[in-house]
């Protein structure tokens, strides 16, 4: 992933099972690559708690047209289903192809794989290796390259061959051999390395993307691709990814459209954010968000993920930061609150925070030990953001008419429903019927998510464990705040990716 913030949720991208391809020309004249589909098992798991120990686990690997196209000017990647949380596909490099499979991500705009030059690193023997001594097209380069992602880190040098999508061939393309995957994660990823779809802005070594020369060679019909992403694991088919355009079957009734906001991420505006119905407020002024399909679960704000968790009941770690300020503060907040102060400043007002003239932040003051109170600095910056959610609650509760006594008490049931550490927050499957709706609201349309969507179940009968499908994950201004709208809202919603009118649309997935 292109983002290079930390990530804090369940990866669900590990696994030592073996995968097998089969390959077949559909008779609609696009080229289809076949994949068969997986399910996370107990090694999985076992798997993701062993990375754990090397970081929070994270969200993801690592961080349109209304018109039909003809077929013959398009090209569809199918993609592989890993338990809703992983969809990938294969590729060919080189002259004759050596296959490969990648992860489609929109989140990141390098293509990486391993090079047979990774000696040190034992991902690099588990799978493919791109040999440039096989391929007549290959071009050195030999720019070093090294990408953060948030699960884990690859480092290499450019090279240059053709690259094979289908039966499209994209020629000259800069790419990245991996000679360094260190970590878990690379070593049981069921892909061999990722080709990102974001803008040429985040690409490390300014690096053409593979989509940008798709177009610029005249590969594609329309400079528009779109995701399907097949959210039922009982069907072999995980999902396809079209080159050129949209297929009509993959959605139902018209595409909401958004202007990208900012290039480098396909960023768009998003409005306010509503549970069960109900609105929180907590968007109303915008927010900014990212499509990103190399991400598994939703990622967004603690403040809000907190509330989300305690509605669907999901069972996260005490914050005791947090319940100190509800405790000590709680009663002074909710008076200036009452009072029309302005909500931005007030945890200043208190001396938890430094105004910054839009917001409050932490004082930023080295970690000693006071000496009258023996309490350590960095205590007191962990209260500064425990306060501005605590704000954020509160306020929701008074637009509600709630009573202060309750406020005080839903403040401090959120405090219980932060997110984990390693951002894993579990639920009673027997609950999911009863859950609430989790919507977003996006071009003025509301985006609803049920519970059978949003939660992502492990297992099989009596062992079947359920864990939610949202992840707290704060970006600091200017970048943020920010959501990032992974496979868990992709998946319902078809996805269209306009890259010549720079807009990102969703439909309903069919």
């Amino acid at each position: 992933m292109g983002i290079r913030f930390r990530t804090l949720a369940f990866n669900l991208f590990l696994s030592s099972l073996l995968f097998s391809l089969a390959f077949s020309a559909s008779d609609d004249a696009l080229i289809r690559i076949r994949v068969k589909k997986l399910k996370l098992d107990g090694n999985s798991r076992l798997a993701a708690r062993l990375e754990s120990k090397e970081g929070r686990v994270p969200v993801r690997k690592y961080s349109p047209l209304g018109k039909v196209v003809n077929n013959a000017d398009s090209d569809i990647v199918e993609l592989e289903n890993y338990m809703d949380a992983q969809y990938y596909g294969e590729i060919g490099i080189g002259t004759p192809p050596q296959k490969f499979t990648v992860i489609f991500d929109t989140g990141s705009s390098n293509l990486w794989v391993p090079s047979s030059k990774c000696y040190f690193s034992l991902p690099c023997y588990v799978h493919s290796k791109y040999k440039s001594s096989q391929s007549s097209t290959y071009k050195m380069n030999g720019k070093s390259a090294a990408i953060q992602y948030g699960t884990g880190a690859i480092s290499g040098f450019f090279s240059e061959d053709n690259v094979n999508i289908g039966h499209l061939v994209v020629k000259y393309q800069e790419f990245i051999e991996a000679t360094s995957e260190p970590g878990l994660t690379f070593l049981v990823a069921k892909f061999d390395g990722i080709l990102g779809l974001g803008f040429q802005e985040i690409s490390v070594g300014n690096a053409t993307p593979v989509w940008y020369n798709m177009v610029k060679q005249g590969l594609v019909k329309e400079p528009v691709f779109s995701f399907w992403l097949n959210r039922n694991e009982n069907e072999e088919k995980g999902g396809e990814l079209v080159f050129g355009g949209v297929d009509p079957n993959h959605y139902k009734g018209q595409h909401t459209y958004v202007p990208v906001t900012q290039k480098g991420y396909w960023q768009f505006e998003m409005g306010d954010f509503l549970i069960d119905g109900k609105k929180t407020g907590y968007c109303s002024g915008r927010c900014s968000a990212i499509a990103d399909s190399g991400t598994s679960l939703i990622a967004g704000p603690t403040t809000v993920i907190a509330m989300i968790n305690r509605a669907i009941g999901a069972s996260g770690v005490v914050s005791q930061e947090c319940k100190s300020v509800v405790e000590q503060y709680g009663q002074t907040i909710l008076d200036l609150l009452l009072a029309e102060a302005k909500p931005e400043k007030i945890c200043s007002q208190v001396g938890l925070c430094t105004f910054d003239g839009t917001r409050g932040v932490s004082g930023g003051i080295e970690s000693v030990v006071d000496e009258q109170g023996g309490r350590s600095s960095s205590l007191h910056d962990a209260m500064c953001p425990a306060c501005e959610m605590a704000i954020v609650w509160m306020k929701n509760q008074l637009e509600q008419n709630k009573t202060q006594d309750r406020i005080l008490s839903y403040a401090n049931e959120l405090c219980e429903r932060l997110p984990s550490p390693l951002g894993e927050s579990a639920v009673d499957c027997g609950r999911i019927p009863s859950m609430p709706s989790v919507s977003f609201t996006i071009g003025g349309k509301e985006f609803k998510l049920s519970a059978e969507q949003y939660i992502l179940k492990v297992g099989e009968g009596a062992e079947a464990q359920c864990i939610s499908g949202f992840s707290g994950l704060d970006i600091p201004p200017p970048r943020g705040p920010l959501w990032i709208l992974g496979d868990i809202f992709m998946g319902p919603y078809h996805t269209v990716f306009d890259y010549g009118k720079l807009r990102v649309g969703f439909a309903e997935a069919a």
